[in-house]
């Protein structure tokens, strides 16, 4: 059977039964629930089966670690190597962990050995890592850096590896990890299949994917189309309005599970301030915490011990936490695309959600692009009374941040205060 018949196969049938699988990959699908296959499963599933070089192109929460999770876990049960057999490389440390979580449940009922690789652990874990690369397990998730201060040390047995997976490429290239990227490839054999996953498709990834990938198959899913289950409400909002606003909207309301993001730290840590002396269940999580502290505030917030979570930027892709009820954007997000991930927090496989988006003044243009990406005018209100009136949304004004500062005019000499 060809690709392009298993693939019309799957389109007709989005049944896991349809690709083929191992029946302990099967077991496993049975076991956590898996039933039937995404679009970007259907499509990309085939591809990989045989043996073909992929882009894959879709938002978060379509189902894409499982895309290739699932056939490479076949594909090593029917051709298995002596040492690595697959590399998935992660922009950060929790999009590492989400996806070995995710492959233990799919390998529990197969012999295939795993392994996470990430900063910010203590040296003995540090040893256990360095001595299981060494023996050689099946399949290693590793952050770039990571993976390069073992690969520098000659210890990691790649020369048979079949399968290198690129997750968030777009979100690897924005964080300065190209060179890492393009280093880790230098010590991996040229004979292998390449799996590149992005939310958006700039220029960038094209270079990449043209040096990197061997004739591959590009598969696009919704890009950058929110779920039909979010309800989109903005506020137009002064700066000093958002926390009061915020806690209006949330205080006292059957909302179990709330994500806040923020544009830095710095306000990830004042709203939490302002939120707990509110008397809210609430925690922040952002690059300052120690690794350990970090995932334990995400299983937390997992097992809803803990109802409103803040965060930077770091959560807004590759996380997949259930039943999110509520997503606010406290800062409209510099890029359009990241709009889209920062709500697909909620109203996952199909469930319903909520997502609200603060706009203060200077951010209104910037809306306007969200709005003119993902083609829906989301609907604006001011706050309460109570808190005063906010800015009237013009996004066609000229914006504020790009004013011109008085100043000498051109070809004037600027002269020294006294």
């Amino acid at each position: 059977m060809t690709a392009h018949d298993t693939l019309l196969q799957a389109e007709n049938n989005d049944n896991f039964s349809s690709f083929g699988f191992d029946p302990g990959i099967m077991q496993g699908l049975e076991a956590i629930g898996f039933e039937k296959a995404t679009p970007i499963q259907q499509q990309i599933i085939p591809y990989i089966m045989q043996g073909q070089d992929v882009i894959g192109c879709a938002q978060t929460g379509t189902g894409k670690t499982a895309a290739y999770l699932l056939p490479i876990l076949h594909r090593i049960i029917t051709n298995p190597v002596k040492g690595i057999n697959t590399i998935v490389i992660s922009p950060t440390r929790e999009l590492a962990l989400q996806i070995a979580q995710q492959l233990e449940g799919f390998s529990y009922f197969l012999n295939i050995s795993s392994l996470a690789v990430y900063g910010g652990t203590d040296g003995m874990e540090w040893e256990q890592q360095k001595r299981a690369l060494t023996q050689g397990v099946d399949i290693v998730v590793a952050t770039p850096g990571k993976l390069i201060s073992f690969l520098n040390m000659d210890i990691v047995p790649v020369d048979q590896l079949r399968h290198l997976v690129l997750d968030e490429a777009d979100r690897m290239l924005d964080m300065g990890f190209f060179d890492d990227i393009m280093r880790i490839i230098s010590y991996l054999p040229a004979e292998r299949n390449t799996f590149l996953f992005s939310a958006t498709m700039p220029s960038r990834i094209r270079e990449l994917s043209k040096r990197i990938l061997n004739q591959p198959k590009e598969v696009n899913i919704s890009l950058s189309k929110p779920a039909s289950g979010i309800l989109q409400v903005a506020y137009n909002t002064y700066d000093k309005q958002k926390t009061p606003l915020l806690i209006s909207l949330i205080a006292d309301r059957d909302l179990p599970s709330i994500l806040i993001f923020a544009s830095t730290k710095i306000k990830v840590k004042a709203i939490y301030r302002e939120l707990a002396a509110a008397g809210l269940n609430v925690a922040d999580i952002h690059s300052d915490h120690e690794q350990s502290a970090r995932e334990q505030t995400l299983l937390k917030f997992r097992n809803r011990q803990l109802q409103i979570l803040v965060a930077t930027d770091v959560l807004s892709r590759g996380i997949d936490i259930e039943n999110i009820s509520l997503v606010v954007n406290y800062d409209v997000p510099h890029d359009a695309e990241d709009y889209v991930h920062r709500i697909g927090r909620t109203a996952r496989a199909e469930r319903t959600g909520i997502a609200i988006t603060f706009i203060n003044e200077e951010d209104q243009y910037r809306f306007s692009r969200i709005e003119k990406l993902i083609d829906t005018n989301i609907l604006k209100q001011m706050p309460p009374a109570d808190l005063g009136e906010g800015p009237v949304y013009d996004p066609s004004a000229e914006r504020p941040q790009q004013r011109r500062k008085p100043g000498p005019k051109p070809g004037s000499k600027r002269t020294k205060k006294s």
